[in-house]
């Protein structure tokens, strides 16, 4: 399970869309630099950047235990500060799309089984290095290994090899038209070859480490020469990073101007936020979803007219109204939320129908299954007031449905993946096939439903081997409504992101990915002129 809980781009960056990635792909030999062009420049407002000043962040997500390790970043303080001081291969933007960071380029071979990299040339480490094809293959394989929480999406490589100074391949066991995808990963960092000072980084970020207090502050101070900066990024001197793990503390930290920016903003506190002068809350979607999960090959929920009941007693809009003041989307019950590309927008929107969930649970015959949903804080906040609304809507159906309120210590290892009925989350994926086969491949040891259907695994290999767009999209389209109908997750909603800033920062937008500009703000952010 990933647990992180964890924009306009700047000036000057060239985005890849789903369709133009996919297109550019089949038609240019998959050169990224070719087919970024189709990046609208009527969607971006240009503002005068002031290249100066201080960024002060307030943020929830940091840990006495984090690390500069990026092999280590598992929440929002370590993905920002390693975005300030690294850079990774592959960009994702806030549309959701791809575009080159240190790979100026890409192209898939055998049917996206083989995939060639070409990097960015005279790119410099803080320590005067060239960033060469050694340095790529060494950093990614460093999280070949289960050290790294970004393992599990490598899991597909077989081999990563340098071909000269500036381009590399790697190679997969099956094909993934989806594959640069995983590169935006927050952990996929690059690093000299064999670097091992962590307490002293060295990368090819606008930012240099000047003080780290693992839980307590960050601070950065600018490099020099960064080599983004005549596309508008890394425009600060320097960036002071507060780890304010109350929602209370940040908001009270940016009303009084002690910081510029904060993340996590409560839901509830968006309406006085909105009233405060020189103050604005962006939200943006995103694919984080609650799930109920059922394993279908335990009774009684191995009969799907049992899950079909349960999914029509859940209260939808009630838990997104009551948890999250409505910032967020209805669910579906598949884990491709709206904003994605490859949303099945065609089937029908699933809602609160007692008298549905009713005929369905006794057409199952099962109207006296005793049903306990285990829920815990440490699934998300807010889950055990999320089971106690599914538990009424239940009630009005004729379920009969106990909760029990697990303790956060130990959730993840003595409940998640063992108990029958449990509330869990996912923080999505850039990518539909992926958190597809992460959440519901037969293979995935995540496979918290126990879902296991051929048919969705041919739809599957299929997708992830189709690079023709006009060609997948009805792969993945038929996989949400397999899940829909027959699957055993509950997925009531698709929760936003919500930051604060302070109106005088500008830079990034939010529309979509993840919070604070997707881990990019140090590098976006600026002070407007």
């Amino acid at each position: 399970m990933d647990k992180l809980d964890h924009g306009r781009d700047g000036p000057g960056g060239d985005a890849v869309s789903r369709r133009g990635f996919l297109a550019g792909a089949a038609a240019l030999g998959g050169s990224a630099a070719l087919a970024a062009r189709a990046a609208s420049a009527a969607e971006t407002k240009v503002e005068a950047i002031k290249k100066a000043g201080i960024l002060r962040l307030g943020l929830a997500g940091g840990a006495p235990s984090d690390s500069l390790d990026p092999i280590s970043y598992a929440d929002s303080v370590m993905i920002v500060v390693g975005r300030g001081l690294f850079n990774g291969l592959v960009e994702l933007t806030p549309e959701g799309a791809v575009k080159p960071e240190l790979a100026a380029n890409w192209e898939p071979k055998d049917g996206a089984r083989t995939w060639i990299f070409n990097l960015r040339k005279s790119v410099k480490f803080s320590n005067g290095q060239e960033f060469t094809a050694d340095d790529a293959v060494a950093s990614l394989n460093r999280h070949r290994t289960g050290k790294s929480l970004a393992s599990r999406d490598l899991r597909a490589v077989t081999d990563i090899k340098k071909l000269d100074k500036y381009q590399f391949q790697i190679s997969l066991d099956v094909a993934d038209a989806d594959f640069p995808y995983v590169l935006t990963d927050c952990r996929l960092l690059m690093t000299p070859e064999g670097f091992k000072n962590w307490s002293k980084p060295v990368g090819t970020g606008a930012y240099l480490l000047d003080k780290f207090e693992p839980g307590v502050q960050v601070a950065l101070k600018k490099a020099p020469d960064y080599w983004r900066s005549s596309e508008g990024r890394g425009n600060f001197d320097a960036a002071d990073i507060t780890v304010l793990a109350e929602n209370s503390e940040r908001v009270n930290a940016l009303v009084a101007g002690q910081v510029d920016v904060i993340n996590r903003v409560d839901p509830r506190t968006v309406a006085l936020l909105q009233k405060t002068p020189k103050i604005e809350a962006l939200h943006a979607s995103s694919g984080w979803h609650p799930v109920m999960a059922m394993q279908v090959d335990r009774p009684p929920f191995d009969n799907p007219d049992f899950r079909l009941a349960l999914k029509y007693a859940i209260d939808r809009e009630l838990i997104l109204r009551t948890l999250f003041a409505g910032f967020g989307a209805i669910g579906n019950d598949h884990p491709v939320p709206p904003n994605d590309p490859y949303f099945n927008k065609e089937l029908p929107q699933r809602r609160h129908d007692p008298d549905r969930a009713a005929y369905y649970l006794k057409r199952s015959g099962l109207g006296d299954s005793q049903l306990l949903l285990e829920a815990s804080e440490a699934a998300f906040s807010g889950a055990p007031e999320a089971a106690a609304l599914a538990q009424a809507g239940a009630k009005q159906a004729g379920f009969k449905m106990q909760i029990r309120n697990d303790p956060t210590e130990g959730f993840w290892e003595n409940v998640w993946l063992k108990a029958p009925f449990v509330e869990s989350y996912w923080s999505g994926r850039p990518a539909a096939t992926h958190i597809l086969a992460l959440a519901y491949g037969a293979e995935s040891p995540l496979n918290e439903t126990h879902w296991r259907n051929d048919q969705f695994e041919k739809l599957l290999a299929a997708a992830k081997s189709e690079i023709d767009e006009a060609k997948r999209k009805p792969y993945i389209w038929e996989m949400q409504a397999m899940l829909h109908e027959q699957g055993g997750a509950i997925i009531p909603l698709f929760r936003d992101w919500i930051d604060a800033r302070r109106d005088a920062i500008s830079g990034y937008a939010a529309r979509g990915g993840s919070e604070l500009a997707n881990g990019y703000i140090l590098d976006k952010a600026f002070l407007k002129a």
